[in-house]
């Protein structure tokens, strides 16, 4: 091709590139001016995530042009496998629905193989993550495990949910990785359920439990020193919890085999509450949104609401948190098949 001719493509490109940007945005105002956005809650109300996801809901609309009122509606269940399974299949592939999932349920169709699949994480476009945790096992202060190192020496009976959510695959992978003696009792609906029994005496604790969802659900439990913290969960060290002298789940993993599985579990952690939108959203939509939300990330108004709730802001953008799960989806079948044992019964 003539060199002349060969710049008039690249210069046509180049244009049809700049203008395909500028009018996302004038696309987009005119779209959801005087519209609302569904955010779907795969988790139950009062929870860690809900509370997260309504504290969003309250400022991302502001960050995206238009302006459009946002729906905050709790629709828990399989681990918000629910949630993600409706917008893969049901919702509107516009931007108008998207959805605020729980960790379990993008590790849950590789962890889990007999997970009824309800959506592919793989395929699902990530807007971002609100942070990246820290999980922790947490005992009442009158129980007989007043550490971790109780736990491996005392009988005792923790709390959890159901399959792909924290509580309940935390609760068995210390049991089988770190060789923790307490009883998992599983079909509680949601860390604010097993607080209300650990409350009346029914279990003695709970793992799995996200740091920064207990310092907002439960503060008075910190203040009036209710519980013991026994352990922290993270592929690094917690800051706050290392000062409050909370071993590292590190501290109990003593084969190299057995950290590569517990890595693959907790990894999961770097994309605690991620927000997602439908597969097929249309490229100009899905960077719109995923601006709005980076945005929101920032707004001072949402900062300051977030400092009030005692919950973490430390964002992922979505083409990250796209890359991580794709990583993770890749992982050598062997490591997959010892979680996936170190999760179960």
């Amino acid at each position: 091709m003539p060199i002349l001719q060969t710049k008039l493509h690249i210069s046509l490109a180049a244009l049809a590139a700049t203008a395909a940007l500028l009018a996302a945005p004038a696309f987009a105002a005119d779209f959801y001016s005087g519209k609302s956005v569904d955010l779907l809650i795969g988790a139950p109300p009062a929870g860690g995530y809900d509370i997260y996801a309504r504290a969003l809901a309250r400022h991302l609309g502001q960050n995206i042009p238009g302006k459009p009122n946002i729906i905050p509606k709790n629709m828990p269940g399989a681990a918000s496998g629910r949630a993600a399974g409706f917008l893969s299949t049901l919702a509107p592939k516009d931007g108008t629905v998207i959805a605020a999932i729980m960790p379990g349920a993008v590790m849950g169709p590789l962890l889990d193989e007999k997970a009824e699949v309800l959506f592919d994480p793989t395929k699902v476009q990530y807007l971002g993550t609100a942070n990246n945790g820290t999980r922790v096992c947490v005992a009442r202060k009158d129980a007989k495990v007043k550490s971790f190192d109780d736990v491996l020496r005392e009988k005792a009976i923790f709390g959890g949910v159901s399959a792909n959510d924290s509580t309940r695959d935390y609760g068995y992978m210390h049991k089988h990785t770190s060789g923790a003696l307490y009883d998992v009792i599983a079909g509680y609906n949601g860390t604010n359920d097993i607080g209300l029994a650990m409350e009346r005496g029914e279990v003695d604790g709970a793992c799995g439990w996200d740091w920064a969802s207990f310092k907002s659900q439960r503060p008075d439990w910190l203040r009036d020193h209710k519980v013991n913290v026994l352990l922290q969960v993270a592929l690094e060290p917690n800051e706050e919890l290392t000062r409050m002298g909370v071993p590292h789940v590190w501290n109990y993993v003593k084969r190299e085999e057995t950290r590569k599985v517990v890595e693959l579990i907790i990894g999961q952690q770097v994309f605690q509450r991620s927000y997602i939108a439908p597969p097929g959203v249309a490229p100009e939509q899905l960077a719109v949104l995923r601006k709005a939300f980076d945005d929101t990330m920032k707004d001072p108004q949402y900062l300051a609401e977030a400092e009030k709730l005692r919950i973490d802001v430390s964002p992922l953008p979505g083409a990250q948190v796209q890359a991580i799960v794709q990583k993770l989806h890749a992982t050598p079948k062997d490591i997959v098949e010892k979680a996936r044992a170190a999760i179960r019964p």
